[in-house]
């Protein structure tokens, strides 16, 4: 199979080129910096197929592919682009291309594009263009026009029926950058590399390519398998591999697609209740205590806090009170109140003790009265009286 890479970045053809020869040294790879060295090879070489960056100086690849089709029927087209502009994507399937993929390719996506073409070569079943369009087998392509979908944005005439068929049940894992100036181009294929190993490894789903500082995956939990197992073994080899800030957040469950932009927004303000921070300097207990610290107003059983960071309850208890120096409910009770103790404290506020339990999470004026009690060895009146008499 002869196999052309254009794209007037050399980095880019030199690598691709690499990493063909090195998977499929049986194959010959061509390459060309300019569509002018694009045109002469289409001209005098059989090419099976070509890796086509979209934006070329003087003529646009999608301009190569409209002027070379009719004279390389056979030649199948995949559009390169660092854009991931969703009208590119429409004209280049319209003029034929069998697949649409931003930059940066990993290695394990380029070698399954060039094996999935070869097998399907060898057994001569071409696959028309039309129906290339909304053929959703093809890998990259899908994932092209799922992350239209994630932003929300009108995905035009693709019909998405098999996806969804295929996810019935599914999580979104966002990993997000945080330092957005150090090797972000790096750092963005190590992660996109990590995710996709793991989640074809663990689970069935793919990555897209969410913005330039962060990947999406979609999850899609194996008989066996856990999610919180998926988590540990990202963390795991992101650790290793970068050398910089980042951040995983898990989508509850999901079972409709329609739903996706709105979880993500959840994802990216930090408001879904299963999602957490992981990176070198935080572990599972200091994940609880900040979840604990922001929402502690809220009825948080020891079970609820546990399953957030994909603990067992009786580990967590166990693990909590060794971290901290304090027992779970004893660390929640002494969090509501030194906050009831500031309220009642302020000798302008006018807000009622009752008002104050609920403010602080006790729903039940008399409980949060036997608890204040116990603690201080004064109920909230009797000690919102004492410090007012004592700033007098």
């Amino acid at each position: 199979m002869n196999i052309l890479v254009v794209d007037d970045e050399k980095v880019i053809r030199e690598g691709m080129k690499r990493t063909i020869r090195q998977s499929f040294p049986h194959m010959n790879t061509y390459t060309a910096g300019s569509v002018q060295e694009a045109i002469t090879i289409l001209r005098s070489c059989h090419i099976h197929v070509v890796f086509l960056d979209i934006l070329m100086p003087g003529m646009t690849g999608l301009e190569l592919m409209e002027k070379m089709r009719k004279s390389n029927l056979n030649t199948k087209w995949i559009v390169i682009s660092a854009h991931s502009d969703f009208t590119f994507a429409q004209q280049a399937l319209r003029l034929g291309a069998i697949d649409y993929i931003l930059k940066p390719i990993g290695k394990s996506k380029l070698n399954e594009i060039i094996a999935a073409i070869e097998y399907e070569l060898s057994n001569e079943e071409p696959r028309a263009s039309d129906t290339s369009m909304l053929d959703f087998n093809l890998k990259y392509l899908r994932e092209a026009v799922f992350q239209r979908l994630a932003h929300g944005l009108d995905i035009g005439r693709f019909d998405i029926s098999k996806l969804e068929e295929s996810f019935p049940h599914f999580l979104l894992m966002l990993i997000r950058l945080k330092d957005k100036e150090k090797d972000v181009t790096i750092n963005h294929f190590i992660i996109e590399n990590v995710l996709t190993e793991i989640i074809e490894e663990q689970a069935k789903g793919f990555v897209v390519s969410f913005d330039p500082f962060s990947l999406l995956g979609v999850v899609s939990i194996q008989d066996g398998q856990s999610m919180r197992g998926i988590e540990l073994k990202v963390r795991q080899h992101l650790d290793r591999y970068l050398k910089v800030a980042y951040q995983v957040q898990v989508s509850d469950m999901l079972n409709q697609f329609k739903s996706i932009p709105f979880e993500i927004s959840k994802l990216q303000k930090g408001e879904s209740h299963v999602a957490f921070i992981l990176n070198k300097n935080e572990d599972q207990i200091d994940i609880a205590v900040q979840y604990i610290k922001n929402n502690f107003r809220e009825n948080l059983s020891l079970e609820k806090v546990a399953s957030i960071v994909y603990l067992s309850p009786i580990y967590f208890s166990q693990l909590f009170k060794l971290k901290t120096g304090t027992g779970y409910k004893d660390y929640v009770i002494q969090l509501r109140l030194e906050q009831a103790k500031q309220l009642l404290a302020n000798s302008q506020s006018k807000i009622s003790i009752t008002e104050i339990a609920e403010y602080v999470g006790y729903q039940d004026i008399r409980h949060f009265t036997q608890v204040f009690r116990k603690k201080y060895q004064l109920t909230p009146s009797q000690f919102r009286t004492r410090n007012q008499e004592e700033t007098v």
